[in-house]
């Protein structure tokens, strides 16, 4: 039961990270941050997105232009607009939308215009359901139609408001008007208001937006080349300059294109084209577009020509980008690669987005990249947190005992050997090395203190590099000795931690007679070392409590390597006795390498007989390290005990 509590208060640690996370992620969403790099994205992909052209569309714009309004004032007179409307009838246009407001009347034949709405069929009014704004007088249901535009909340026109349900007869946007007028029926609307399925018409979490408002059938409205409809100005017209060809079975809208009127609305070209003046697209040519964009639609009704994604596979997204950023930040190693895993994730959906983008499909990019950038850095900082706690755990179980190649490579394999910040109690086989100071007592009879442990430091500074030289480690020391392991807490093989433990007692042997020197020379008293090696296996992990832990080795092992050096004490001719087992010697040629077989062959050694170690009923053959012969000199040679 203690043990699901700990394993359920590991999980609930490592997942806290992750919950902050995805807090900062759904903050972000919530300050409408991501939304607004979202629409840049959009923007930008319209702008460079190659589009059609409106120029061979059934469709013609008869544009107030600053010439119109110079020639005529403002506003038009009711009677020249009469009399436009007139030509356009004649020269066989399907539909005329006048986009321009006629609540009221202008000039002295102010009946016309109500006459025409009433008479001509292919006429059509506009009106403003949000400023409220009203249609010609008299004029028909059927031959009215609403002109408001749906704006984004930076003001920018991307959607289109194709229909509103469940409406009045004269409750119809102004192209979906003009299309039916110009068909003859209302069949795309009830199709559209059949259609069980909704799902190509955006939602309130469609593409890359959040929290739309999205009634009624909205859709991404599809962008021809700006200005690239047919367009006459009204002069043009009213001079019969306008050919009629260019009129018949066309559908014509009448509206203000003169910058002084402001009838001007941001578009998504509007972000990225510079110049004297911001590139603003007058409202009859948005209404052309839209209208555009019902002609493609009256063979497949609800297919919209930009797919948005939908919420359900946004957050599926979104929380796949989640999910990988914290997989490549928390399993990846070492850290640096999961770091450019989470780059490279974020570089390849930032791509595919924009991919998508291009051929009509806007997919949410900007949040699945902060989610693997929010997630994959939580990952990553919660591993580097780790790594930090791991390597101040390695230091204080193992200090400064081992060297530089063991204590990367303990540190690469950290994950397998700590457990709750501890190593692990494993047997594992290990050749022990165990040493003491000779004569320890009357040197120190002899010496103040403070120099009698600078003198000891001396030696153990001879006898530290020996041992982690050669991938050892000083587990502990023993006052005036020290306990060596190979071995632990990784091994590079029986054969090789033996033959890496005799090769840093000869080390040893040389270094103490090279510091010998120094210390007669300097009036000290010379130091001298019994050396016990001997190869088993151990208990090794973490010992201790919370206050105080270290890394161990314990068992019989241990014991018969401090048993050799304290072996027959009076025996000990040179600065370093090193007694050897034979489970140690029998090791030395395991898993040997031509040269490694080549060097033990030199070494020197004289047998001591047999040992009766307390505790063991095996005896130990006992053989004495002499050093090792010259490369070209016979080896292997034993002599007998004097």
């Amino acid at each position: 039961m203690a043990a699901r509590r700990r394993r359920i208060q590991q999980l609930l640690v490592r997942m806290a990270p992750y919950g902050i996370a995805a807090l900062l992620l759904r903050g972000l969403e919530l300050t409408q941050v991501l939304e607004g790099v979202n629409l840049l994205t959009y923007d930008l992909i319209s702008e460079v997105r190659p589009a059609a052209s409106g120029q061979d569309r059934p469709i013609v714009l008869i544009g107030i232009s600053e010439g119109d309004i110079t020639a005529y004032g403002w506003p038009i007179d009711d009677g020249l607009l009469c009399t436009a409307i007139d030509r356009l009838t004649a020269d066989g246009a399907t539909a005329i939308g006048l986009d321009l407001y006629r609540d009221k009347g202008v000039g002295p034949d102010q009946a016309c215009l109500r006459q025409r709405i009433r008479r001509n069929p292919r006429l059509v009014s506009i009106f403003n359901v949000a400023d409220a704004i009203g249609p010609i007088p008299g004029s028909p249901a059927r031959q009215q139609g609403y002109n408001d535009l749906v704006l984004d909340v930076d003001g920018v026109v991307r959607r289109d408001l194709v229909h509103v349900g469940g409406q009045d007869e004269s409750m119809v946007t102004l192209p979906m008007r003009l299309f039916e007028v110009s068909q003859g029926n209302a069949q795309l609307r009830q199709r559209l208001e059949a259609l069980a399925d909704r799902g190509s018409w955006l939602g309130a979490d469609s593409g890359g937006y959040y929290s739309l408002d999205a009634a009624g059938y909205q859709q991404m409205l599809p962008f021809l080349q700006p200005g690239s409809f047919r367009t006459w100005s009204l002069q043009q017209l009213l001079a019969g300059q306008v050919p009629t060809a260019a009129i018949r079975h066309n559908v014509v809208l009448i509206g203000s294109t003169a910058p002084s009127l402001r009838d001007l609305f941001e578009v998504p070209h509007s972000r990225f084209r510079g110049g004297a003046s911001q590139m603003l697209m007058p409202g009859v040519e948005l209404h052309a577009l839209r209208l555009a964009a019902l002609q493609d639609m009256q063979w497949q009704p609800g297919q919209t020509q930009i797919w948005t994604a939908s919420v359900q596979l946004t957050n599926a997204i979104v929380l796949s980008a989640c999910l990988l950023g914290s997989l490549a930040a928390e399993q990846i190693s070492p850290i640096r690669r999961g770091v450019l895993m989470v780059a490279l994730l974020m570089l390849t959906w930032g791509g595919a987005a924009i991919g998508f983008l291009l051929q009509h499909v806007w997919l949410e990019m900007v949040e699945p990249l902060a989610a693997l950038m929010i997630f994959g850095g939580t990952g990553l900082l919660r591993r580097g947190a780790i790594a930090q706690q791991q390597q101040r755990q390695v230091q204080r179980l193992l200090g400064q005992t081992t060297s530089p190649a063991v204590a990367q490579e303990l540190w690469s394999q950290r994950d397998s050997l700590l457990s709750d910040g501890q190593f692990e109690g494993k047997l594992l086989p290990v050749t022990v090395v165990f040493a003491d100071t000779a004569s320890f007592t009357s040197v120190s009879e002899r010496l103040a203190p403070a120099s009698l442990l600078a003198w000891l430091n001396r030696g153990m500074g001879c006898c530290v590099p020996a041992i982690t030289q050669h991938g050892g480690m000083v587990n502990k020391f023993t006052g005036d000795g020290f306990l060596g392991v190979f071995g632990a807490p990784l091994s590079g093989g029986s054969g090789r931690d033996a033959r890496a433990a005799i090769a840093a007692a000869l080390q040893l042997q040389q270094g103490m007679a090279t510091l010998n020197e120094t210390l007669t020379e300097e009036g000290q008293p010379a130091m001298r070392m019994r050396i016990g090696i001997h190869s088993g296996q151990v208990l090794a992990g973490s010992m201790g409590s919370s206050e105080r832990l270290e890394y161990a080795v314990i068992g019989d092992t241990v014991n018969c390597a401090s048993r050799l050096e304290s072996l027959d004490k009076q025996h000990h001719d040179g600065a370093v006795r090193v007694l050897v087992s034979s489970a140690t010697r029998h090791l030395l040629n395991e898993a040997a390498s031509p040269e490694d077989h080549q060097w033990c062959q030199r070494l020197l050694w004289k047998a001591w007989g047999t040992l009766q170690v307390r505790g063991r009923q095996e005896l130990l053959e006992i053989w004495e390290l002499m050093g090792i012969a010259p490369a070209a000199a016979p080896a292997n040679q034993e002599s007998p005990r004097h």
